[in-house]
């Protein structure tokens, strides 16, 4: 089958375009730099917020998130103030492997496909997938993947503990992910091959100073992390026929946290939000007179009347409300220095029928400042573990051989992943 026409899609989940540019130009990621050299290298946007759960499912379906109703891990159930976790239950669009029943797919490790559903093919989840014989489609290879030791995501909590003892983790994950990729390449006849890295966005969340600081004491084991995931890129470059096609892509970015920032907590401030003395009531602890709160990471929801069990923001009230809110956001500084960068109505970055979904506004930091939605902090300003965060505009694209140019949008975002892989395959 030389002659045959097959995709492959490489992620590597939250690693931002001036990374890759920055290692690859150093020659410590040689397989990359010449994919780059020869191909079309580009930044790419994220999604709003610049959330995996959000960013993948735009990614997986080419939809905007009015159209697939992801808006992040967490939802609130409407008529409650009860959280819920999202899957691909809730996805409204279909993901790409499922609009073709004709062609075979092998699908590792992407992000929000949990629990694993029916395809032509094989199918084993990504984070957050809390059941390994729930993550992995058809269930005949369930065995094959206990006898890999194949771990769906690295343990995180290693790193609260010791880092040294988080490399381990990440190592042993990212080498099983690396067998297992390897025994489907050969074991399935596919058309579409996606593999995706989470390890990548773990190590940048807890050691991005690792990165900058080159005196850091896990500098060169950070460096090392990106070497083998170049070495996989060199091998499956090599296994690549004439006419395959090679696309490369993060759902986001990553850059230095300074200080995170509870969103919540600049609300209750504010007068905005009103919170009872049960904090393991989570947002059941909303009291009356609340106008507005958020959710992770900035997405900010008017407590409407109708919608919630204590909602008393009117629709016409609503226009005013939003505009307080966003002058007061406006107002936040730390020190001197402006915290948000911009913030959109749904209306501005949404459309489709889930519109209806839809935070009223959404966040968008500048750098450094790290925006949360946890409830009952003390101060709106805090430290912790973290040295990364997620960023919007330096995601990056990457795509085999310059001919397909005229494929690739001069700003490409997360929705435009699937469009670009239909054309260059001829859809």
């Amino acid at each position: 089958m030389k002659n045959k026409k097959r995709v492959i899609i490489i992620g590597i989940d939250g690693v931002p375009y001036d990374l890759l540019e920055d290692l690859s130009n150093r020659d410590i990621m040689p397989n990359f730099k010449k994919l780059k050299d020869e191909g079309i290298f580009k930044k790419m946007y994220s999604s709003l917020p610049e959330e995996s759960s959000v960013s993948w499912s735009s990614i997986i379906t080419g939809k905007n998130p009015g159209e697939h109703s992801i808006f992040g891990f967490t939802n609130i159930i409407e008529g409650t103030y009860t959280l819920s976790f999202t899957n691909i239950l809730k996805l409204k669009a279909q993901p790409f492997w499922q609009k073709d029943e004709q062609k075979k797919y092998v699908i590792l490790n992407v992000p929000m496909t949990y629990p694993a559903q029916k395809l032509n093919g094989f199918l084993v989840s990504g984070f957050v997938s809390p059941d390994l014989e729930k993550s992995v489609y058809p269930a005949s290879y369930i065995t094959k993947l206990k006898n890999l030791n194949y771990q769906v995501d690295v343990d995180s909590s290693t790193a609260h503990k010791s880092l040294s003892l988080f490399f381990k983790y990440l190592f042993k994950t990212l080498e099983n992910r690396i067998k297992l990729y390897r025994f489907l390449w050969k074991e399935i006849e596919w058309d579409y091959f996606m593999l995706v890295f989470t390890g990548s966005d773990r190590l940048e969340h807890f050691l991005w100073t690792a990165y900058e600081n080159k005196e850091h004491e896990f500098h060169a084991k950070f460096l090392e992390f990106f070497i083998r995931i170049d070495s996989v890129i060199g091998e499956i470059k090599e296994q690549l026929n004439k006419n395959d096609i090679l696309i490369m892509i993060s759902d986001h970015g990553m850059e230095n946290t300074k200080l995170n920032v509870n969103l919540n907590t600049h609300l209750v401030q504010e007068g905005f939000l009103k919170l009872g003395n049960e904090p393991k009531k989570k947002f059941n602890n909303i009291k009356e007179g609340t106008r507005a709160f958020c959710l992770f990471p900035s997405r900010i929801y008017l407590n409407k009347e109708g919608k919630y069990p204590k909602g008393c923001v009117t629709p016409s009230e609503a226009e005013d409300l939003i505009k307080d809110i966003i002058s007061s956001f406006k107002r936040l500084k730390y020190s001197q220095d402006k915290v948000i960068n911009r913030i959109f109505t749904n209306h501005e970055i949404y459309k489709g029928p889930y519109l209806k979904n839809a935070p009223d506004l959404v966040l968008l930091s500048n750098k450094g400042y790290n925006l949360r939605g946890n409830l009952h902090r003390e101060e709106i300003f805090e430290s912790d573990i973290y040295t990364g965060k997620h960023s919007y505009d330096n995601a990056f694209l990457l795509i085999k051989g310059k001919n397909n140019i005229e494929s690739v949008p001069k700003n490409p975002s997360v929705e435009d992943v699937v469009p670009i892989m239909n054309r260059l395959y001829g859809v």
